[in-house]
């Protein structure tokens, strides 16, 4: 098991990636302080943990990510309950907050722009910030941000805003792992194409067939992916499979 014994904080954990990526932990032996504001989520996500005979735990959370109080309230919770901290993974964000969110850079208000920016950013920069003293004081510890292949000018289905923010993340990614290598800390990210959540499988199903065919057909892979198809890789840069790597963002993209 490769999580045995850890303490992994994984916010946005009641849905999508971030839920994905806290079931497979707490399968190998995580406990696992999973963080949503809908705690409602994350409890049904610790009774089906227990349900299914996990090794590991699931320690639900109701958290805003985005609130600094909040943030760092639960690094020190964590921290004073749990004893550690060895994962931190920032999967707070997405695109699908403003009302068109395929909108092209003339069509996007100030106020579009900025709740964009603060809800793929801020979350990650609150938690990151409050975690970090804590991996120090272990020298020791890996940290796991969601960016997207929007970040990489690469996304046709997603605003400037967003590739602005997920851009954002891929180099925060890169100078947190300059920082924070010598004290034996690793700062890796993903970066998805789209990927049918619960939050964005009801946009998939509402394009036309020949819509979602022609998206099928740019993945030499020939599928979308799932949450799991995302986890799996967050939970390898997460363990000790992944020693040797820091400061990258790994397009998990089936080819794309």
């Amino acid at each position: 098991m490769r999580f045995k014994d850890q303490v992994a904080l994984i916010t946005a954990a009641g849905a999508g990636i971030g839920k994905a990526s806290a079931e497979i932990m707490a399968r190998e032996g995580a406990t696992v302080v999973a963080l949503d504001v809908d705690k409602t989520r994350v409890d049904a996500l610790r009774t089906a943990s227990e349900a299914a005979g996990n090794p590991g735990k699931i320690i639900p959370r109701e958290v805003d990510a985005l609130n600094p109080e909040q943030a760092a309230d639960t690094v020190a919770w964590t921290t004073q309950n749990c004893g550690r901290i060895d994962v931190l993974v920032n999967a707070v964000g997405g695109s699908t907050i403003i009302d068109n969110p395929n909108a092209a850079t003339d069509e996007l208000s100030l106020d579009d722009w900025q709740r964009l920016i603060a809800f793929n950013l801020d979350g990650t920069f609150l938690f990151t910030h409050a975690v970090i003293p804590v991996m120090k004081r272990q020298n020791a510890g890996r940290i796991v941000n969601l960016a997207s292949i929007a970040g990489r000018g690469l996304s046709v289905n997603s605003s400037s805003a967003y590739a602005a923010a997920k851009g954002g993340i891929i180099a925060l990614t890169k100078k947190l792992a300059l920082e924070l290598g010598p004290h034996n800390i690793n700062v890796n990210a993903i970066a998805p194409s789209i990927t049918l959540t619960e939050r964005i499988r009801p946009h998939w199903e509402r394009r036309t067939a020949e819509s979602q065919a022609a998206e099928i057909a740019r993945i030499p892979l020939g599928r979308v992916p799932e949450a799991i198809d995302q986890a799996k890789v967050i939970c390898f840069l997460a363990s000790s499979d992944a020693d040797f790597v820091t400061g990258i963002t790994i397009d998990v993209t089936g080819g794309l």
